[in-house]
């Protein structure tokens, strides 16, 4: 197969180093790790590290199926363009509205997030505790904005400030992680601290497998975004290669992070539902501000290190919003350029050559949505929204998994590599992350997994969670503009499938090549 159609972006900007540091940045281990974890340990308390272990596999395996698709087929719009070509316009198109949709309900959480800890950096406590409160929405705001314009100013600027942050993030979990430990082996830890165990890695030691399979779904929203490696793929250096191996390594150091963090943060503050424990509900949207303040203490350098901690969750919240910009903004530009989307998001500038229509539609978008999020359910429907990022997260990466299996259905005929890296294991990641993210729907059902309910109309008050009302609301709205646009842009979806080409199933680039 030939390169790509010339979209007009910065070719070889990127490299083998940045690349990783823009699919690490992504997943924002520091803010995912406050936002999520003390919720993974209410489902499975001290066998949280088996569920970052398992959550593990099927990502591995995907990100094998992404790296085997974007050797094939170097596109920006990733899933979005393999599934059209590969299975049908159809399933492409809600493949990249899944990405579409997941990004825009998590950009209010990270503005949020960023709002919040910007008072708390300053030590306006009350402030920064209040997640609705307006001068946290224009914080917020103001922190979304800047981002947006860091990315339209150039995919360099935008890498090279992802790698500033990105350094005081690792630095500063991995600090909080060894003193943390440090301290429980010195004994001078909390009451309810624990010694760390193998025994938290058996996934099944005394956990039900409805609670482990919740504590999963959750998982991988901490794991989500090392795909950005392959959204910027034409904007990198042998974008054939290096996008697919930056973000299957990306994936091995996440993991390695979560496992140490997951294993201090237990260890240290115990699964208990008071003080600093990760079962109290009033740590359960923030585990590393209590955690910091009680590692590092408060005077002296325990004061500077937990400002830094501080620091870290803002930068983390802030670098992911910025990809979730360079994420959203090319997706849309590949189906702007296919003729899926209005030919607009296609436009770039000539100076800076990015897509600058949809990076700014992006921020736009995103700031109207945390805006009426904000205003929901007192702000939790925030969370919901975040909750149910889930099932598109799930969705499109089973959708990866699956097309990488079949366009590759002739593997066997080439060697064991192929069979296994481009159509066994991602077709197992497919199907397993698939079949969570429908678990993870049913299961949103009950209000009592969710922050906010719904009463459903014509019952008598049957009432269901916000996770399930906003996610299965989005999934519909993803079909009803499959619809629209199967009217109004007619050409695209009358596309001959890929799959019915010969060349695309059996011709074979060599990745050693």
């Amino acid at each position: 197969m030939g390169e790509p159609s010339d979209k007009g972006l910065r070719s070889g900007a990127l490299g083998m180093a940045t690349s990783l540091i823009l699919a690490v940045a992504s997943a924002a281990p520091a803010y995912s790790l406050t936002a999520t974890l003390a919720f993974i340990v209410g489902y499975v308390g001290v066998q949280a590290p088996a569920v970052v272990v398992v959550a593990f596999v099927p990502i591995l395996f995907v990100s094998f199926g992404y790296a085997a698709l974007n050797r094939r087929d170097p596109d920006c719009g990733t899933i979005f363009t393999w599934a059209s070509r590969v299975l049908n316009p159809n399933l492409g198109f809600l493949g990249g509205w899944a990405i579409i949709a997941s990004f825009v309900l998590v950009i209010g959480s990270l503005a949020q997030v960023a709002g919040q800890y910007v008072f708390l950096l300053v030590g306006a406590k009350g402030i920064g505790s209040t997640p609705a409160d307006p001068r946290v929405l224009l914080a917020g705001l103001g922190w979304l904005l800047l981002m947006t314009l860091v990315c339209y100013r150039g995919i360099e600027i935008a890498a090279a400030v992802q790698r500033a942050l990105l350094f005081l993030e690792f630095a500063m979990l991995l600090a909080l992680s060894v003193v943390a430990l440090v301290r429980v082996y010195a004994g001078s830890a909390p009451t309810g601290m624990h010694r760390p165990q193998l025994s938290w890695l058996d996934p099944f030691h005394g956990v039900s497998m409805g609670a482990f399979v919740s504590g999963l779904v959750l998982m991988l929203f901490i794991y989500w975004g090392w795909e950005t490696a392959l959204t910027v793929n034409e904007e990198t250096a042998d974008r054939r290669r290096v996008p697919g191996r930056a973000a299957t390594w990306s994936t091995v150091l996440l993991v390695a992070l979560y496992l140490v963090a997951t294993y201090a943060a237990i260890s240290f503050a115990g699964i208990g539902d008071t003080g600093i424990g990760l079962n109290n509900p009033d740590n359960s949207g923030d585990v590393l501000y209590p955690l910091g303040t009680a590692v590092f203490g408060a005077g002296g350098l325990g004061s500077v290190l937990w400002h830094l901690l501080i620091l870290m969750v803002l930068t983390s919240a802030a670098a992911s919003t910025e990809t979730t910009v360079l994420t959203l903004s090319r997706t849309m530009l590949s189906m702007g350029d296919q003729g899926a989307l209005p030919r607009a998001l296609a436009r770039v500038h000539p100076r800076f050559r990015i897509p600058h229509v949809g990076t700014v539609a992006v921020g736009v978008v995103g700031a109207v949505v945390y805006t009426v999020m904000n205003f929901l359910g007192h702000g939790l429907a925030i969370g919901d929204a975040v909750s149910s990022c889930g099932v598109m997260i799930a969705f499109y990466y089973g959708l990866t998994g699956v097309t990488s299996a079949w366009a590759h259905r002739d593997g066997w005929r080439t060697g064991a590599a192929d069979l296994w890296l481009r159509l066994v294991c991602p077709l197992i990641g497919g199907a397993v992350l698939l079949a969570a993210g429908a678990w993870s729907l049913v299961h949103a059902w009950d209000p009592a997994n969710s922050y906010t309910s719904w009463t459903l109309p014509f019952t008598s008050g049957t009432r269901v969670g916000g996770t399930f009302v906003i996610g299965t609301g989005t999934v519909l709205l993803g079909v009803v503009v499959l619809l629209v646009c199967r009217r109004v842009y007619p050409d695209f979806f009358r596309h001959r499938s890929v799959a019915q080409q010969p060349e695309f199933v059996h011709a074979e680039v060599n990745p050693r090549a």
